[in-house]
């Protein structure tokens, strides 16, 4: 697997787990506000958005001109 191929994987989970937290922050809030981490669930959202975008800037315009 090359280092791009990584990047792609790598993005892809960073995504799914960053999702999945922020989702269970918002399914799950009194549990998330017992722990006092709501704040944290707000940023994982964002920072998942952030991620989406930078793996979409990634894939476009990046790594076009990576050499496999």
């Amino acid at each position: 697997m090359s280092l791009k191929h990584f990047h792609y994987v790598f993005l892809f989970f960073a995504v799914l787990c960053d999702g999945g937290f922020w989702l269970w922050t918002r399914f799950a809030p009194e549990q998330a506000a017992g722990m006092g981490i709501s704040h944290l669930g707000i940023i994982a959202g964002w920072t998942s958005l952030a991620l989406i975008g930078y793996g979409l800037w990634y894939f476009f315009r990046k790594s076009r001109t990576i050499v496999v």
